[in-house]
């Protein structure tokens, strides 16, 4: 492959991506491929620095720095209507929330902001804002909601104490009648220059993962719920209304988050997608 140092991967350390790294690993020789398991912030972080050059990223962080990236095709983390791992959990009635304070989670960039479009052009609201670890009593004890993503928010929906949740994968639905896509798979333009068949190689194995692991969620599901517990049930739907594509329907509630967020001064620039061209896959079709 002409490597003179490993690839490193960026993975989402969430259930939501397993689908799409859950057979890939096996793929991707450990002596040329690094995966590097983060939340999403920290990868966002990690590939702004150059520190990864592929990885699972934040939307919103991917278009930051779009300029100096390029996305695999037909992968993401997107929802058409409900999520179930994108939560505003609030203590208070929604009329007081709307007028107090709310906890973000620090470990996500996207789905912060996504709360930020909705309550500012949805509920014509502008609460007050504090961002946390997440820990949902720690940011209930310092707000009248907490923002919460990934496992934490999955867990956090299973108590019983009367919390009111809002799921803003559903709530986006409903207001624009598009999905939204949550995360993006990216590589850094300077890695697919200089490591095109590598890259190629990575978004097979990832591509692959995705058809296997959706043809047959049974493997997610059990081992969801030996390492976060909850039922065969809501493991079943949980990864059945997820959408790992990203096609013309997830670009299109993609870009227009990506607009709202500019309308918002959440952005400063127009985002335009580049997608890497996997020439590989093209040579073996001839």
């Amino acid at each position: 492959m002409g490597l003179n140092r490993p690839i490193t991967i960026g993975r989402i350390d969430y259930t939501n991506v397993w689908p799409i790294f859950h057979y890939a690993e096996e793929q991707l020789p450990a002596d040329r491929f690094i995966i590097d398991r983060r939340v999403p912030s920290a990868l966002n972080t990690a590939m702004q620095r150059g520190e990864i050059d592929i990885t699972s990223m934040s939307s919103f962080a991917y278009a930051q720095y779009a300029d100096s990236f390029l996305l695999l095709p037909d992968l993401s983390v997107s929802a058409a209507g409900r999520v179930n791992s994108i939560l505003l959990i609030t203590k208070e009635p929604l009329e007081k929330v709307l007028k107090g304070t709310i906890a973000l989670t620090s470990t996500s960039a996207t789905s912060v902001n996504l709360l930020k479009i909705l309550m500012s052009l949805y509920y014509k609201a502008s609460p007050d804002y504090i961002t946390m670890d997440p820990s949902l009593d720690e940011m209930l004890g310092s707000a009248d909601a907490a923002l919460l993503i990934g496992d934490p928010a999955i867990q956090a929906s299973w108590r019983s104490e009367g919390f009111t949740v809002i799921d803003l994968g559903e709530l986006w639905r409903s207001w624009t009648g598009l999905g939204m896509t949550f995360a993006l798979f990216a590589v850094h333009k300077a890695a697919a220059a200089a490591y095109p068949k590598a890259v190629s190689q990575v978004l097979q194995a990832l591509t692959d993962s995705k058809r296997r692991s959706l043809a047959d969620t049974a493997p997610l599901v059990s081992k969801a719920r030996a390492q976060l517990g909850g039922t065969e049930k809501y493991w079943q739907r949980y990864f059945r209304e997820l959408t790992y594509n990203f096609g013309t329907k997830e670009q299109k509630g993609l870009s227009l988050y990506f607009e709202y967020a500019r309308s918002l001064g959440l952005l400063d620039h127009h985002v335009r997608m580049e997608f890497f061209a996997d020439h590989t896959a093209l040579q073996v079709n001839e």
